[in-house]
């Protein structure tokens, strides 16, 4: 299955874990995940089923009227009878520090406003079909969310990011610089590709070699929700893919895997990229450039988007090229951060004329 889309693996995968979790869980879950099927994406039915284990879990340990019992043995009527909003409060408190299959965690502010968003869920699914006489769940209020500073890179990061990926010293060491010399080209391409186009970083491991046009500098991907889209990327862009792809086609002929490969971007044993990879990559060659700054993939994609959005001042297009399917989202990161954009407009109003 070397061929399989990448995106089918991607689900297949994530269905067998959310299977395997909702095994653990009580029987009237698989009513709740069947309700709502089809309006969610698998990765949204496993974290969902994911969170709904913690807190089960949290119920069986810490709840008068759970303690004792099995999450599998738990029923709507016991959620009808010892949960209350207090109980759910109690829960968001407990997620600070707190224990799963005998592993610590902690949560913030987003990750247990996530959890309430999937016990809301369920709560109010099951009162809507009458089966819970309340919806106690939504009693409670969402954590507040602080804004983070959006960490992005600029002018001369990009170009000191891009020198550093070309150099054939740059880490001091004799071992890892031979190293990366060797996926030198298929790294230029990488960074390249995400400062050039904004892309994700899951879209860009999932790219097949035959999704890109380089006649019209053009290629598709697919983005979140599974739309295929395709987008377009510069001269410079081309430029970096040209020197790559031959070091990808030489690579697999001598593997004899030409024809069983069909990813764009290959790790050195010849098989498909990964997430954890790229962000690795990324991180390595950012940390030289700035070690103060913690540079994700993310990261790149908003540089690409301030760029953009700096260059156009359109704040439509740059929701249209990054996928963003709610301009909200777009404003949120991009539209209040350019100061030089505020210091321009400060020119633009002129009082007087005439001056004395």
């Amino acid at each position: 299955m070397a061929n399989e889309n990448y995106y089918d693996q991607f689900n297949r995968e994530k269905y067998d874990k959310f299977n395997e979790i909702l095994d653990q869980l009580p029987y009237f879950c698989n009513e709740y995940f069947t309700g709502i099927d089809m309006r969610t994406s698998v990765l949204t039915k496993l974290n969902y089923a994911t969170d709904l284990a913690i807190f089960f879990d949290f119920l069986v340990h810490k709840v008068r009227g759970f303690v004792g019992k099995e999450v599998v043995d738990i029923t709507l009527k016991d959620l009808d009878e010892f949960v209350t909003a207090t109980e759910i409060e109690y829960f968001l408190r407990y997620l600070s520090y707190y224990s799963f299959k005998g592993k610590p965690y902690r949560n913030g502010e987003k990750a247990k406003a996530r959890k309430l968003s999937s016990i809301r869920s369920l709560f109010k699914y099951f009162y809507n079909k009458d089966k819970l006489k309340e919806n106690v769940a939504s009693k409670v209020s969402m954590p507040k969310l602080h804004d983070k500073s959006i960490i992005r890179l600029d002018d001369n990061e990009v170009e000191g990011v891009l020198r550093t990926v070309e150099a054939e010293q740059k880490f001091g060491s004799k071992f890892q610089d031979s190293y990366n010399l060797n996926t030198r080209d298929r790294d230029i391409a990488i960074v390249t590709l995400f400062l050039g186009t904004g892309i994700r970083v899951s879209e860009l491991v999932g790219i097949n070699v035959e999704d890109i046009d380089l006649n019209n500098l053009a290629f598709k991907v697919t983005r979140k929700g599974g739309n295929v889209a395709v987008l377009y990327f510069s001269e410079e862009v081309r430029e970096a893919l040209e020197i790559y792809l031959p070091w990808r086609e030489k690579r697999l002929l001598y593997a004899n895997l030409i024809d069983d490969v069909n990813a764009l971007f290959i790790s050195l044993q010849n098989k498909r990229i990964t997430v954890r990879a790229v962000e690795n990559l990324i991180k390595k060659y950012t940390g030289v450039v700035n070690p103060l700054k913690s540079v994700s993939p993310h990261k790149l994609r908003s540089t690409y988007g301030t760029a953009l959005y700096r260059q156009t001042k359109d704040i439509y297009m740059v929701a249209e090229v990054l996928g963003h399917r709610d301009v909200n989202t777009t404003k949120k990161h991009y539209a209040a951060i350019d100061e030089d954009i505020k210091r321009e407009a400060s020119t633009k109003v002129v009082l007087r004329t005439n001056k004395y």
